[in-house]
């Protein structure tokens, strides 16, 4: 497989999340009315989805060290589309979150064994630039996938949604079976010694300096994600179609990022990017809660700088982080990926809370995670260069 087909491949796999999620939104006010349920309960599709699939990543990983990346990557997507299929056939809101439940196990795979795929089969050099790549494709997902989930409320039911999903996981199952094997495994090992992995992952406080700066800037993205309809088509009285377009800017503030990092990182450097992509995370944070603009654009315009600072910041940190380890690979880029995804679901289950003020309770979000990360990677960074150096 060729260099750009493999870069496709990588996102789409990265971009399960987003696919399995962001075309949803626009259904849950829908739901919620058609169901009469409250939003907390129909955002547990949401939350519960995040909470297995970050469990299935911690899986996954070791699996993919032994026994390599395919066959554990082909099992997940294959429950990917089985269980998209249940989702569009569910009837109750009990059987939604069950078959969610499902797709998350299922898509863990996939985002857990590509960043090891990645690892395995790319130097440094070219692995931050590929991820930049990524990151700039996989931003077409939240930029599409609302528009196309409300398109398809408008013309049919909300079950297509699901159908689309798996159609998706079937396009890169078939992606993954054309891809040669990026790593043996190592069946010969028992695979309680795997489990060690965890503690050497677990040991290297440079790995995990990095993995929690980027986890805790997954707290005010995610709330955007279960927060952001509510917010646009409630509050704000939006209509569906407008919803999905003032998500999509928000995902193109993050493609905007990925390219800037692709474009500009050599002159910029790592970690300046990974330093910016922070403070710019604190600042739209305390943008939005001055309140500087009316109306919805209060929201948008800081929420377009928190994510315009994740990409910039999210594919150097990312690089960095798989640098620091020169084995397991696999239980590495799950943790990563584990504890990012962990903090999302967080997010997502307390802004599905009654807030007087959702706005101002994700501004404090932003303001607080940004610095947080800030000042942490701040005492991280020099540790960090000089061992991605030796």
């Amino acid at each position: 497989m060729n260099m750009t087909k493999f870069v496709l491949l990588l996102a789409l796999l990265t971009a399960f999340p987003p696919l399995a999620t962001d075309m949803y939104l626009p259904a849950i006010p829908f739901l919620v009315k058609v169901w009469n349920r409250p939003l907390a309960i129909v955002n547990l599709t949401l939350v519960l989805f995040f909470v297995t699939y970050c469990i299935s990543l911690l899986i996954y990983g070791p699996l993919s060290d032994r026994f390599g990346r395919k066959p554990p990557l082909i099992f997940g997507l294959l429950l990917f589309i089985v269980a998209s299929l249940l989702c569009a056939f569910s009837g109750t809101i009990s059987m939604l979150i069950g078959a969610r439940v499902l797709q998350g196990m299922g898509a863990g795979a996939a985002s857990s064994i590509s960043m090891a795929m990645a690892r395995d089969r790319l130097e440094s050099g070219v692995r931050e630039r590929v991820l930049s790549q990524v990151s700039v494709i996989m931003a077409i997902a939240p930029m599409v996938s609302p528009l196309l989930g409300s398109i398809i409320l408008q013309y049919s039911s909300w079950a297509w949604i699901f159908i689309c999903q798996g159609v998706l996981g079937g396009v890169a199952l078939l992606g993954v079976m054309m891809t040669p094997e990026s790593h043996p495994g190592k069946k010969a090992e028992p695979a309680s010694l795997l489990l060690q992995s965890y503690g050497r992952i677990l040991a290297n406080y440079r790995l995990m300096g990095i993995v929690a700066c980027n986890a805790v800037t997954a707290l005010p993205l995610f709330s955007f994600i279960a927060g952001s309809s509510s917010i646009y088509i409630t509050t704000f009285q939006m209509k569906e179609t407008l919803f999905a377009l003032f998500f999509g800017a928000n995902a193109c503030c993050f493609m905007a990022g990925s390219m800037t990092c692709m474009r500009f990182g050599k002159k910029i450097g790592t970690l300046r990017m990974v330093t910016a992509g922070y403070t710019g995370v604190a600042l739209g944070g305390l943008l939005m809660l001055l309140g500087l603009w009316d109306g919805s654009w209060q929201f948008a315009l800081p929420m377009g700088l928190i994510t315009f600072s994740l990409g910039l910041s999210r594919p150097p940190s990312n690089n960095l982080a798989l640098e620091q380890v020169r084995q397991d690979a696999g239980t590495a880029s799950s943790t990563m990926v584990f504890s990012y995804f962990l903090c999302g679901a967080l997010a997502m289950l307390v802004v599905s809370l009654e807030w007087p003020n959702k706005i101002n309770y994700m501004a404090i979000l932003a303001t607080c995670s940004g610095l947080f990360s800030l000042v942490l990677w701040l005492f991280l960074k020099k540790h960090v260069w000089l061992a991605s150096h030796r």
